[in-house]
């Protein structure tokens, strides 16, 4: 396939936090708000002057300060964030708005406070108290945190606009972010994609990390470039899968398993697409910061939220993904110390495979996991064992026929 216009632009970008639109951003007066969980509703980040920025930590070498400061025992994310902002990485922040939901990272957050990392006098830092299950009280106890922790905030310390028409304006924003990605994302459901996982990883990445404002217009005429975009004639991938699992936002990741012969056809991980690009339905006759929040209490797939409904929940959506994308099998994937996804991917794996009937694998990794030569292995040999089963079911189809 041809390269699409603006990947490697897009690629260059996410090799740095403070990138060159995030740059152009504040150098037109943008507020940047740095955020790294699902549950602080990005939306709302995007009101007025401000923008959200989903931290992360490209090129990550040596962690060794901020395992000192924390453990060995805590996940390369969390130490890799730590380690960034130490260096001086995050300078760029206004804002770090975090939530009580990992204490991995609430460790990592809290020592942006304890060791005054960002060199910003006006910066705040606020954490969300989350709730572990959706009712009147716990939705009425997230919506006034969010509105004191951090619309207050935005609205006290850099004077934004956060009334609902400034909310109502960053939905229309958001919605059609996603209206581009879901268009984009219906290609990996042909049976011969015109677009790789990879690619679309890189796409996914850039609506987080960068501008929406900026970055909208060159996602539209990617969007229009692939309504042509031809594949190759020969399909240059042996098996398809979902890759499930812990926060994810190494697109070298998902090369390695395209480069073993697997194509991602969908993301089911922190900061993925799915969940994290729906639209926002608002009602005009409720509350708009009460049904914002509840979008995202209701479309998460956190598997901190331990229900039997939201248990059963992950698991049948996993499979509406096999399913509606034609995937062969699925790959949980889990950032080594993930506490949540530790428990969730091994009993998750299992029963995906023997309840649901669906190849499976399950791997653990390291923050940046492109050079494991281990894990390349373990992804051939997932894909040859989908292989046999395509074979052998084909065989079986044949004989019965």
């Amino acid at each position: 396939m041809r390269d699409l216009k603006h990947l490697y632009e897009f690629e260059n970008l996410l090799q740095e936090a403070n990138n060159a639109l995030v740059q152009q951003a504040k150098s037109e007066g943008g507020i940047a708000l740095g955020y790294t969980c699902y549950h602080i509703p990005e939306v709302l980040l995007n009101c007025g002057s401000c923008f959200s920025v989903r931290l992360r930590a490209p090129r990550t070498g040596s962690m060794d300060i901020a395992t000192y400061y924390m453990s060995n025992f805590l996940c390369g994310y969390s130490k890799a964030i730590l380690e960034r902002a130490i260096e001086g990485g995050y300078n760029f922040l206004n804002a770090l708005l975090a939530s009580e939901t990992c204490s991995e990272m609430n460790r990592a957050a809290e020592h942006f406070e304890l060791l005054n990392l960002v060199e910003n006098d006006k910066i705040f830092l606020t954490f969300l108290d989350m709730p572990f299950k959706i009712a009147d009280h716990t939705v009425k106890h997230y919506v006034t945190q969010t509105r004191n922790k951090i619309l207050n905030k935005m609205a006290e310390v850099y004077g934004v606009d956060t009334s609902d028409e400034a909310l109502l304006k960053a939905v229309e924003e958001h919605n059609e972010v996603c209206r581009i990605m879901k268009e984009i994302g219906e290609y990996r459901k042909e049976d011969n994609p015109r677009i790789t996982g990879y690619e679309y990883h890189i796409l996914s990445l850039i609506t987080y990390c960068c501008p929406k404002a900026l970055i909208l217009p060159k996602l539209r005429e990617t969007a229009e470039e692939l309504k042509t975009r031809e594949p190759d004639v020969k399909k240059n991938f042996r098996a398809k899968i979902v890759v499930v699992g812990s926060e994810m936002d190494d697109p070298e990741f998902t090369a390695l398993i395209e480069d073993s012969g697997a194509l991602v056809v969908a993301d089911r991980y922190c900061f993925g697409t799915m969940p994290g690009r729906e639209e926002i339905i608002i009602k005009p006759d409720e509350d708009v910061l009460t049904q914002i929040c509840m979008h995202y209490l209701k479309t998460s797939q956190c598997p901190r939220y331990m229900s039997h409904e939201k248990v059963q929940e992950r698991r049948d959506y996993v499979k509406h993904l096999v399913d509606e994308y034609h995937a062969d099998g699925v790959m949980y994937e889990q950032l080594k110390f993930c506490e949540y996804w530790g428990y969730e991917r091994a009993l998750a794996s299992y029963v995906m495979s023997n309840d649901y009937g669906v190849p499976t694998a399950a791997v653990d990794r390291q923050y940046t996991a492109s050079a494991s030569g281990q894990l390349r292995t373990r992804v051939q040999a997932f894909v040859e064992s989908l292989e046999i089963k395509k074979i052998q079911k084909e065989r079986q189809a044949k004989n019965n026929g």
